[in-house]
């Protein structure tokens, strides 16, 4: 990388088609949804909405995710799940027990319950990645769970479910045991031996019905933890031989208003799946196993808006407003660059969900009985599932960079490169850091002979606070640019976040 220099001073992107990261499963752009504020009623539920269907499901929300492809969607949490009797949320809806979530301090009324989520997500062209309870709960709860949602036919709880209107199984196929286990927040918080014994166990019994499940063993709360990464290690020490992958979660923050740190925050998840990555691979080292374990990185956004204001919701009630983050434009950069890590990952970063989906730190945000809209972060998001599909390619960077005290020497360029799945599209994410300079980028491309840039789009021009709202829910935007006859350089706005496209022999 160059000695400093301004973002004015450009950059050099390296690409050779033969360098390869690794496959992108589509897993990768997956979402969250949790009962939490209104994520859930008010949110992707609302009976008597002007759009919502004789099952209470809001349609023009519906529609705002299908534009997002998201293939997977976590349920039902989140901090939510470790006190959550599933048995409340099936069956008869005028019989569903009223609980107050202790989690997030509200009353869950369970009208909106796990064969109500399975509908909804087919609904939403997504499959389900299903949370157990192992905080409150542990192992029999865990096989009747799945036998509910899995088994066919002629057994207790597979006939309970088609008492209950549900003839076919669900076909859950991913699992998580547990969430976020090692917080002192949760309920039913576990020591790592304590947690890695529940979750083998638990693992155990669910590829004894099934050994085609997925299962997805807690990983630390975040990097910021005491615990991390000897979490890792113990918990995989006991658990590494039935989990197939480890989860991550981790959230940007710019309470300091630094948006030069903030910006820098994708070093930081660089840097945190390195460090999981080489944990367990000292797993399997220890273990002489010939597994690979793969990364769940089943929570990660910005999230820091409403830390304070939350504080003063009125508690014990149904859909409050929490967690409703209104993101701005810097925002919507900063979540480009979060996925341009995970692009960069994905040789071990398999699964990821945008935490979460609607209303709660959310790039869709709803009015009870009014409108849905997209906020800035839906963009960056938009595009990459749209395009970032097919194999990641090793980006290679020669740019100057900025001093940060935090993360240290910071490129003004942040760029993940994807070939599509049948070799005839490359797309290319650039984020240019830089809060005054444009930067010219030179593109050196080996194996892409016959391309040519057939699209644009750009987030730019913006102020960095700007926001989307019900009454201006197009006030930031993507714009298309006219693509230039010159293939092999591009300038990228100030502050900026930009998708190239290249198809090859147009």
């Amino acid at each position: 990388m160059k000695q400093n220099g301004r973002a004015a001073d450009g950059a050099k992107l390296y690409l050779d088609r033969e360098f390869e990261v690794g496959a992108v499963d589509d897993r990768l752009f997956g979402s969250f949804l949790e009962h939490l504020g209104r994520a859930i009623y008010g949110g992707i539920y609302e009976p008597g909405h002007a759009t919502a269907d004789g099952d209470g499901f809001r349609h023009d929300v519906l529609g705002l995710i299908e534009g997002l492809r998201v293939p997977l969607i976590r349920y039902p949490g989140g901090n939510f799940v470790s006190s959550f009797k599933w048995e409340d949320s099936v069956g008869p809806v005028e019989r569903r027990p009223r609980r107050l979530d202790l989690a997030w301090r509200s009353c869950e009324p369970n009208r909106f319950g796990l064969n109500e989520f399975m509908k909804w997500v087919r609904a939403a062209g997504a499959d389900p990645m299903v949370a157990i309870n192992l905080g409150t709960r542990g192992i029999e709860d865990a096989m009747n769970l799945v036998e509910y949602c899995n088994h066919p036919r002629d057994s207790f709880w597979s006939d309970l479910r088609r008492s209950h209107g549900v003839a076919e199984p669900h076909g859950v196929k991913l699992w998580c045991l547990g969430n976020e286990m090692d917080g002192p927040w949760q309920v039913g918080q576990k020591t790592p031996g304590e947690y890695g014994r529940i979750a083998f166990e638990t693992a155990k019994v669910i590829k004894l019905f099934d050994p085609s499940s997925e299962l997805v063993a807690c990983g630390s709360s975040g990097p910021f933890m005491p615990t991390f990464p000897e979490w890792e290690d113990s918990v995989l020490s006991h658990c590494y031989d039935k989990v197939d992958y480890i989860s991550l979660h981790q959230y940007q923050q710019n309470k300091a208003d630094d948006l030069s740190t903030y910006l820098a925050g994708s070093i930081g998840m660089d840097r945190f799946i390195e460090s999981v990555v080489a944990t367990c691979d000292f797993v399997q080292a220890k273990k002489r196993s010939k597994r690979k374990m793969y990364l769940s990185f089943d929570e990660w956004n910005v999230w820091f808006h409403t830390l304070e204001s939350d504080k003063k919701q009125e508690p014990w009630i149904v859909g409050p407003h929490l967690l409703e983050d209104v993101y701005t434009f810097e925002d919507a950069l900063v979540v480009g660059c979060l996925l341009n890590s995970l692009l960069r990952h994905a040789d071990r970063v398999k699964i990821a969900c945008l935490a979460q989906l609607v209303n709660v730190i959310a790039p869709i945000m709803t009015d009870n009985g009014g409108i849905a809209w997209r906020q800035t972060i839906y963009w960056p998001f938009y595009y990459a599932s749209r395009n970032g599909r097919g194999t990641a390619l090793d980006v290679r960077l020669v740019c100057g960079f900025y001093e940060n005290a935090e993360y240290g020497e910071i490129p003004w360029l942040d760029a993940s490169a994807v070939l599509s799945l049948d070799g005839r599209s490359l797309a290319l994410f650039l984020v240019n850091r830089s809060r005054f300079d444009s930067l010219p980028v030179d593109f050196r491309f080996v194996g892409f002979e016959g391309f040519r840039v057939a699209e644009r789009i750009e987030l730019a021009g913006f102020d960095a606070k700007a926001v989307n709202s019900a009454e201006t829910p197009d006030a930031v935007m993507p714009r298309y640019v006219d693509v230039s006859e010159n293939d092999a350089q591009i300038s990228l706005p100030p502050l900026s976040w930009t998708m190239v496209r290249l198809v090859e022999g147009i």
